[in-house]
């Protein structure tokens, strides 16, 4: 089970930390990713991170201001979104990754097989 949690309204370059905490099944050797969906619009990736918390991946639009970290005693994936902008408003959905052990950060939808509940952020211009 995922939980994500931390969304909320906020201004325009402001800040938010998303958490996503994982429980009753393995996730510690699986990449973990964030994904978003605007209403009326297809989800799509945000972030993800491999296994071991080196290799990471980010969407064009979040490049530079997203950052995604994992905090395996815990469990838990973390999302800090800075310099938010109107256009990041979404549902942000965590997900685990299908493969096990493997370097890499996955992008695609169809690369995750356990997802989250959405938490919604809200950016006011």
């Amino acid at each position: 089970q995922l939980q994500a949690s931390g969304g909320g309204l906020v201004q325009a370059g402001g800040s938010l930390r998303l958490s996503c905490a994982a429980s009753g099944h393995t996730f510690s050797t699986y990449g973990m990713g964030w994904f978003r969906q605007a209403p009326g619009k297809e989800r799509e990736f945000v972030a993800a991170i491999d296994w071991s918390g080196r290799i990471t991946a980010y969407a064009d639009s979040v490049k530079g201001r997203f950052t995604i970290s994992r905090d395996t005693a815990k469990n838990t994936v973390y999302l800090q979104m800075n310099s938010l902008k109107p256009e990041d408003t979404a549902a942000y959905y965590c997900a685990r990754g299908g493969l096990s052990g493997r370097y890499y950060a996955p992008r695609a939808v169809k690369e995750y097989d356990y997802w989250g509940q959405g938490t919604l952020v809200t950016v006011s211009s």
